[in-house]
């Protein structure tokens, strides 16, 4: 599996609440709609929550402002997703998604990269005889 890691940045102006219901809601019917089309098989929205203890945190260690939340979108493989986005029904649906995107994201802030995840330790998966 493969993932890209979206970091995600409200419109100037927009309310947190107003942002959350839009990209949950809104846009989340709308990436599930076009799935197929783009081969996704997950979606994963991390919305920030306020944190004076973490903001302290990172501010300690000189770390710049955070953003509104990340998208992790996985495919099965570097090959799904290539096929996939460079399918005609993938371009389109990918043009509709970015079409919503610029009436609620700073397009102008927002970083992606492709990413695989590496599990260190997972102590919510652990059995009880480990």
């Amino acid at each position: 599996m493969i993932k890209m890691v979206v970091e995600v940045w409200k419109k100037d102006g927009m309310t947190d609440a107003a942002f959350t219901r839009r990209w949950l809601v809104e846009h989340g019917a709308l990436v599930k709609q076009h799935a197929n089309a783009m081969g996704f098989v997950r979606y994963i929205q991390s919305h920030k929550q306020p944190s004076p203890a973490i903001e302290a945190f990172a501010a300690g260690r000189g770390w710049k402002s955070p953003p509104d939340g990340l998208t992790e979108v996985w495919w099965e493989s570097v090959e799904a997703m290539n096929a996939a986005l460079g399918s005609p029904e993938g371009q389109a649906a990918s043009a509709a998604l970015a079409a919503d995107e610029v009436q609620f994201i700073e397009a102008s802030k927002i970083s992606a990269f492709l990413a695989t995840e590496e599990v260190i330790f997972d102590y919510t998966r652990e059995t009880a005889a480990a």
